[in-house]
C-alpha cells in the first residue's frame, strides 16, 4: 500500500514541479519523495520508475494529441525504427530511468542517515 502511495506521490510531484519548473526538477522532488518514504532499494527505484514512465507517457501522448501528430512523426524520423509509440515508449524510459535513480538515491540517503 505504501508503495502505491509513493508512485501517485511521485506523480503528484512530478507533475506539479515541471509544470512550473524545469524537467530536471521532478529528480528532486522524487529524491525527496524516495528518501520520505525510505522503501528498500528495488521497491523505491520502482515506485519512481513508474511514476515518472506514467507521468511521461501521459504527457507525451497528450501533447501528441493536441498537436494532431505534426511535430511528433517528424521527430520519429529521426530514430531508426520512425514509429510514434516506440518514440512514447522511450521517452518513458528515459523519464523513468532519471525518476528511478532518484528515487533510489533519496531510499539510501535515508538508510545511511538512520544508520548512523
Amino acid at each position: 500500500m505504501r508503495l502505491l502511495l509513493q508512485i501517485i506521490a511521485v506523480l503528484t510531484v512530478g507533475f506539479l514541479l515541471q509544470t512550473f519548473l524545469p524537467w530536471w526538477t521532478m529528480a528532486i522532488g522524487v529524491f525527496v519523495i524516495g528518501y520520505l518514504f525510505a522503501h528498500s532499494g528495488w521497491k523505491s527505484f520502482f515506485a519512481g520508475f513508474i511514476g515518472i514512465s506514467l507521468l511521461w507517457f501521459t504527457v507525451a501522448f497528450y501533447i501528441d494529441h493536441e498537436s494532431q501528430s505534426i511535430l511528433t512523426e517528424k521527430v520519429a524520423r529521426l530514430f531508426p525504427t520512425q514509429t510514434v509509440p516506440l518514440l512514447f515508449l522511450l521517452t518513458a524510459l528515459v523519464g523513468g530511468l532519471v525518476g528511478g535513480m532518484a528515487s533510489l538515491t533519496g531510499a539510501v540517503l535515508s538508510y545511511k542517515a538512520r544508520k548512523w
